[in-house]
């Protein structure tokens, strides 16, 4: 079992920058493919980015596609998610979440996960 805690969220004005970190504990960190969701008021949870165990491969969502950047130091069991270019519809709980294999093939991937850190981007 892996755990994962969030750090960074806050609020930012509409074209500003956050940094999400993700520290992880316990075994196989580095064996994992992790990702980045999210889930606004009223809506579902959506996947955002998603990074492979070797950090060779990376995934976006077409909405948050060459705004945000996802990496990891496995030698440091953390991952981060750089957001740059905030829009107000980004605001919303980002979660940490690590998944049952190397790379990531689908949503469902995912077993393990934080607890959330809010970000609200203000017009």
């Amino acid at each position: 079992q892996v755990q994962l805690v969030e750090s960074g969220g806050g609020l930012v004005q509409a074209g500003g920058s956050l940094r999400l970190s993700c520290s992880a504990s316990g075994r196989t960190f580095s064996r994992r493919a992790m990702g980045w969701f999210r889930q606004a008021p009223g809506k579902e949870r959506e996947f955002v980015a998603a990074i492979s165990w070797s950090g060779g491969n990376t995934y976006y969502a077409d909405s948050v596609k060459g705004r945000f950047t996802i990496s990891r130091d496995n030698a440091k069991n953390t991952m981060t998610l750089r957001m740059n270019s905030l829009k107000p519809e980004d605001t919303a709980v980002y979660y940490c979440a690590a998944a049952l294999l190397a790379d990531y093939y689908s949503d469902s991937d995912f077993g393990s996960w934080g607890q959330g850190t809010q970000v609200t981007v203000s017009s």
